[in-house]
């Protein structure tokens, strides 16, 4: 599992700094999450196939974290991509994406596919044999969600010395990495444990965008190995978090906390800050995991 942060910043893009968006890598899929403005000259930076980029989740219609979409759809077009597009956000991102591209006509030759979310309570929004996505529900001045990617069990892992031994036949090999026993000629049950060794642990990812505090949320994170969590402000101007529908670094901290989460990642750091340095330090007072997320920062777990 790779992550890779291309802006994590709040409000407004500057000269050295991008506002919210991140690739996540996971069992072979490359899914976007937000989109702020400069998006796609990250991707570029950070040499990101733009073709492998099939979903784009995005939180809220806030501009700092879905500015940068209709220029990413556009120059795909550009790019001559015939790939399917599938856009998953709140409702209104149909109508303010497709009313850009038909005042420019600039419609796309390929696929694009909107999936509108409306959803108060968690719900699958994409699933595969490898993957599945929910969304987290959270607490901002507008709808928003977080999203959940998990990896699903893999195959468990065949002992070959063990096998052979047994002189089974390799027709049963996939079903005994599905986990199922298997019976000898002579009647024995051979144990799917003693031919096998467990599948590879899973992994899961846990993006938390603009949100208050609120532990709503900790059931749908619980045991994650890694959550990214917006942290706006420090302590010395936690009296905006409410009016802002923002959190803190120690509200972050006590969510991963509260959540038992493997790591903590801060970021959508308030830009009146010069020192970011300073969100790990106020975070690490109530949990000892956390990393800061950095334009261009890359995670791998």
């Amino acid at each position: 599992m790779k992550l890779t942060i291309l802006g994590c910043y709040s409000a407004t893009p500057r000269t050295f700094t991008n506002p919210t968006s991140q690739v996540l890598e996971m069992n072979n899929h490359i899914f976007l999450i937000d989109c702020g403005e400069g998006t796609q000259v990250e991707l570029r930076r950070n040499k990101i196939k733009f073709s492998r980029i099939k979903h784009i989740f995005i939180s809220h219609l806030h501009g700092d974290h879905f500015f940068g979409l209709i220029g990413l759809v556009s120059t795909f077009r550009l790019l001559s991509r015939d790939i399917p597009l599938h856009i998953h956000g709140p409702k209104g991102i149909k109508e303010a994406i497709t009313l850009q591209l038909k005042l420019s006509n600039s419609w796309t030759d390929y696929p694009l596919h909107f999936h509108e979310l409306t959803n108060t309570e968690s719900e699958i929004v994409f699933e595969d044999e490898k993957v599945v996505v929910r969304t987290i529900p959270l607490q901002h001045r507008v709808y928003c969600n977080g999203f959940l990617f998990q990896e699903k069990p893999g195959d468990r892992t065949l002992l070959i010395d063990k096998v052979s031994d047994y002189d089974i036949d390799k027709v049963y090999y996939r079903a005994i990495k599905k986990g199922k026993d298997v019976v000898l000629d002579n009647g024995t049950v051979i144990s799917n444990e003693e031919l096998t060794d467990p599948p590879k642990p899973v992994k899961s990812y846990a993006f938390c965008s603009d949100t208050k505090y609120n532990e709503e949320k900790i059931p749908l994170i619980k045991d994650v190995t890694v959550l990214y969590h917006e942290s706006t402000f420090l302590e010395s101007h936690k009296h905006l978090c409410a009016k802002t529908g923002h959190s803190s670094a120690i509200e972050a901290a006590t969510i991963a906390k509260k959540a038992n989460v493997g790591s903590l990642i801060l970021g959508h750091y308030s830009t009146r800050y010069e020192n970011i340095e300073l969100f790990r330090e106020e975070a690490q007072t109530v949990f000892d995991d956390v990393e800061i997320a950095d334009d261009g920062k890359v995670f791998e777990y």
